[in-house]
């Protein structure tokens, strides 16, 4: 058994670096011959530019799961009475192998699906996107990603011919004098990254854009900086007014605009509508505050430096594209990004979700991200695969489309799932589940048997992070290991030894390794040349501590800091495109319904599949709980900790309500990582984003009313079990 590691962090983009070790017996305790300790490793805090040694209650309980008793062992085959039994491996191969020759040859090679995760090592996510294409000959492959960076990516390829989350170290913010955060609340989504904040807040330049008075939010009072509270949807219209002030008032860097953007007489028309005092009027913020803004991002500029930081909460919308770029008009009028002292970035969310969208398991895209679409990107992946380009198949369908498609007659009827919970994590999750009832045959790679693998035919059990070896890509765009430091149960597999058995057994042209180090020479090969180019990166330069930033060809020491030398697109300049927001985007619900806005709480990551299982943070947040303004709640009759029943034409949660005044009038808030009744997706949108995919989670039309109960139910005690009591009922 290995005897622990330098690694990193499990959960978000941060990658906070941490030591595990093994974990020492408790004392006096004896245990049984053979036993495994309860917790098999002990973690530690390891500095790093991103955490400086320090980590979350996520991080500092992440080791908990590696023992778990509700871990999947062994392959599990659902039967006729839809209970799943454990059969071997080579039987789990077989009945995989006849799903796809059979399913193939009824419907087609694109009746093959693949639906990959943002939380995969960029070894297994260059390998799924490798294995959907010559394996399965399948167009058909997304992930979760869709949901969650999409929109952001979109808008930096569009302006700057790139997308790296931020293009510069994180702790370029230490010495910032004004960040403006848009739509992110770090406080509680990523807290290690709150230290970067702390120049800003003591400048009283922390700017924070967000409906809610989240934990981020709360940091500009006692003189911190600005909260600015936007009506749900309307964040385009803030942004449009904050930049109408920076080129009315004189606030632009006409010199930096004149050499390194095109574009800017239009956007200039554009802005001409967007008048503080109309803006007021559209997203309830006031005039003076957007003036304030507009003035604090130009001043810092010119002096201590300023950032523009987005997140989902801009994003996440049917106009996410369009609102990013909003964002990246207003840093490219301010002369930030590429400068010294100053820059745009985005807040990637997933462990690796900058890695996962870079090489191949977008439904575009190639590694290096390159688009599968060029005749020079096909012909280069060709030749390092050793096929012919025809066997690379076109561009596939986004992950709402492709989960739109399943079941259909011309969609997906067999479909693979790595990394993703879409039970939970998809929009519409009522329709998702009927979709995956109607597969032929559905295959879920896991560590638990989350509500996604509960529907599968087959689940097939996969290593942890401890248990492997690997690279992923943190928020910077640097690139770093994860180290082994534990042996995978047996009968466990790792998702590169499952390619490659599968590959052989489908007969797949060219070569699939199981050995992480050995698909990383090859990615490195499959990127060379291309805007993610890992190519000048090794393991041994890895394991040696050097930091690693792509672009980083063969021969270069890599790139901390993008645009320095100018943007990613032939002319060297970021392209400024006219922007503004759509009938669809800008909703005023004038009956008595309201928005429902989705996020995260400081204990749960993602779908919660496994944080949902950590007994620390279960207990901190048993059930999901509705954030209600009192003023909303009284008129609806609704107390604190009643019960409440959220509905609207897609679905009906049942949850608790806590009231808050954190919260505005118009706007309830959900954490989406609850399953069953309490499942927030079962009200969100299928409605995407024109350009990105992505969908619309923020904005959800619902109706609240009282339920009522006639006792107290219990905790959840165990994850599965997603029920609430049902003697509880909607109020007449």
């Amino acid at each position: 058994m290995p005897n622990g590691a330098d690694t990193h962090c499990p959960y978000c983009a941060l990658q906070c670096a941490m030591r595990l070790t093994p974990a020492a017996p408790a004392a006096g305790a004896v245990p049984a011959p053979g036993a495994a300790p309860a917790v098999p490793l002990e973690v530690s805090g390891r500095d790093f530019p991103t955490n400086r040694g320090g980590l979350c209650r996520k991080g500092w309980t992440s080791a908990s799961l590696l023992n778990h008793n509700g871990r999947v062992t062994e392959p599990m085959l659902k039967g006729s009475d839809g209970v799943h039994q454990p059969i071997s491996w080579d039987q789990a191969l077989m009945l995989i192998t006849a799903a796809v020759k059979d399913t193939q040859q009824q419907h087609g090679n694109d009746a093959v699906g693949v639906f990959g995760g943002g939380g995969l090592t960029n070894e297994k996510a260059y390998m799924l996107g490798k294995f959907a294409r010559l394996a399965l000959r399948t167009s058909r492959i997304d992930y979760n990603g869709r949901f969650c960076m999409s929109s952001a990516a979109a808008a930096g390829n569009r302006a700057f011919g790139v997308d790296r989350g931020l293009p510069f170290p994180v702790t370029d913010l230490d010495t910032a004098s004004v960040i403006l955060m848009l739509g992110s609340n770090v406080a509680e989504t990523m807290p290690p990254f709150v230290q970067h904040l702390q120049g800003a807040r003591d400048a009283g330049g922390l700017v924070v854009v967000d409906p809610r008075r989240s934990a981020t939010a709360a940091f500009t009072s006692d003189g911190g900086g600005l909260h600015l509270q936007p009506t749900p949807g309307t964040d385009l219209a803030l942004l449009l007014g904050i930049s109408h002030v920076v080129v009315h008032e004189g606030l632009t860097d006409a010199s930096y605009i004149e050499k390194n953007t095109s574009g800017y007489a239009a956007v200039v028309r554009s802005l001409n509508a967007f008048w503080p005092e109309r803006v007021q009027s559209i997203t309830g913020v006031p005039a003076t505050l957007i003036r304030e803004t507009a003035r604090r991002l130009a001043q810092g500029a010119r002096a201590g430096g300023s950032y523009i930081l987005s997140g989902r909460g801009v994003e996440q919308h049917v106009d996410g594209t369009d609102t990013a770029t909003a964002a990246i008009n207003l840093s490219l009028l301010l002369g930030l990004p590429g400068s010294a002292r100053s820059g745009y970035g985005t807040l990637t969310g997933q462990g690796n979700g900058q890695g996962g969208r870079e090489h191949g398991q977008k439904a575009d895209q190639l590694p290096g991200y390159r688009k599968i679409t060029d005749p020079a990107a096909r012909a280069h992946v060709a030749g390092v695969w050793g096929v012919d380009e025809s066997l690379i198949p076109g561009p596939g369908l986004p992950a709402v489309e492709l989960l739109k498609s399943l079941g259909k007659p011309d969609g997906v009827r067999c479909l693979f799932v790595h990394g993703a919970n879409v039970v939970v994590s998809a929009p519409d999750t009522n329709a998702v589940i009927k979709g995956l009832r109607s597969l032929d045959f559905l295959v879920v790679c896991d560590f638990f048997m989350s509500e996604t693998a509960a529907e599968a035919d087959l689940v097939l059990p996969v290593t942890q992070w401890a248990e492997e070896e690997g690279t992923l890509t943190n928020l910077e765009g640097r690139v770093i290991r994860r180290r082994r430091a534990l042996t995978p149960p047996p009968g466990v597999r790792s998702e590169l030894w499952l390619m490659a058995r599968l590959a052989e057994l489908l007969e797949a042209p060219s070569t699939f390794s199981d050995d992480p180090q050995t698909v990383f020479e090859e990615l490195r090969l499959a990127s060379a040349g291309g805007l993610a180019d890992y190519s000048g990166i090794d393991y041994a330069m890895l394991d040696r501590g050097e930091a690693a930033y792509w672009p980083y060809p063969v021969g270069s020491t890599g790139t901390p800091r993008l645009f320095s030398e100018g943007f990613a697109h032939a002319d060297r300049r970021a392209v400024m495109v006219p922007v503004t927001p759509s009938k669809r985007a800008v909703r005023s619900f004038a009956d008595e319904s309201l928005a429902l806005a989705t996020g995260r709480l400081l204990e749960h990551y993602q779908s919660g599949a496994q944080t949902r299982r950590v007994s620390e943070l279960l207990a901190s947040q048993p059930q999901a709980r509705l954030l209600i303004h009192p003023g909303t709640a009284a008129s609806r009759g609704i107390a604190d900790g009643d019960y409440a029943t959220v509905t609207n034409e897609r679905g009906e949660v049942l949850c608790r309500a806590e009231l808050s005044n954190s919260v505005r009038p118009d706007t309830v808030f959900l954490p989406f990582h609850f399953p069953g009744q309490e499942n927030a997706n079962r009200l969100t949108e299928a409605a995407t984003d024109p350009i990105s995919g992505m969908p619309e989670f923020k904005t959800s039309r619902v109706w609240v009313r009282r339920a009522v109960s006639t006792q107290d139910p219990p905790s959840y005690t165990v994850p599965e079990d997603t029920r609430l009591p049902l003697h509880v009922k909607e109020a007449s």
